[in-house]
């Protein structure tokens, strides 16, 4: 069975498992970071290369204050203990979005992170926060924009291409290729401004299982839907 070289994943419902069950939200956020922490290990275990998650979204900022707070301590501790985890299982971890917004201590955690993990050899895994997809295209935008006004920078419109847009993407910049799988739990059906470029031929597989309660069953049960799948890019496949 083909296994997905680049797996993404927006982790949704969280927030809705915790209710059912009578608990807080945050709750339901901090079995969400415990099952990243299994699924990791899964998705090395079954030959997966990268791993991609939808942490914290551009637009996750106007949920109530109190929870994005809950979130940004959820996401402290997270990064906190990664590191010693990280190099157990040989996962090279790294951040992409606009870290502009982002606290010190968390902009400084995320650094030592990346930095204790670089040299990893194993599943690379990619933490999206403050991410937003319309917001990495403009970004990106801005940056090659920037080259065509520089003196010293030979780049001018005309040679702009869908491998440079590529490359000035946060993706890019942090050397993924376009996910072959991308997953999102809890019956929802949207991107969500998740991956917009990067997903033009992507597979999608769709759960009704909320992000806390999805495991290394539902993992291969992605898997085998992307394996049956006939990946042809726009052509037509060879007789």
């Amino acid at each position: 069975m083909p296994v997905p070289e680049h797996v993404a994943i927006i982790l949704d419902g969280n927030g809705r498992w915790a209710k059912s069950r009578g608990l807080p939200r945050v709750a339901g956020h901090k079995r969400g970071a415990e099952v990243v922490e299994d699924i990791l290990v899964d998705a090395r275990d079954l030959g997966i290369r990268y791993l991609t998650v939808y942490a914290f979204s551009t637009e996750n900022w106007n949920r109530p204050e109190a929870e994005v707070t809950a979130l940004m301590g959820i996401l402290r501790t997270y990064l906190q203990t990664s590191i010693k985890k990280s190099m157990k299982n040989n996962v090279r971890c790294q951040v992409i979005g606009d870290r502009s917004k982002l606290s010190q201590d968390i902009n400084e955690a995320i650094d030592e992170l990346e930095e204790a993990t670089r040299s990893n050899t194993g599943l690379t895994f990619t933490i999206a926060i403050n991410y937003g997809g319309r917001d990495e295209i403009t970004r990106a935008v801005r940056r090659l924009a920037a080259r065509c006004s520089d003196p010293a920078d030979t780049l001018q419109p005309a040679d702009i291409t869908e491998e440079l847009l590529t490359e000035a993407l946060d993706t890019g910049r942090a050397g993924l290729p376009d996910p072959d799988l991308l997953i999102r739990t809890c019956g929802e059906q949207r991107l969500s401004n998740f991956l917009l470029w990067q997903s033009a031929y992507t597979e999608f597989y769709y759960t009704d299982k909320a992000w806390p309660d999805f495991d290394k069953e539902e993992l291969q049960k992605a898997i085998e839907a992307y394996g049956s799948r006939d990946r042809k890019y726009g052509g037509l496949k060879q007789s």
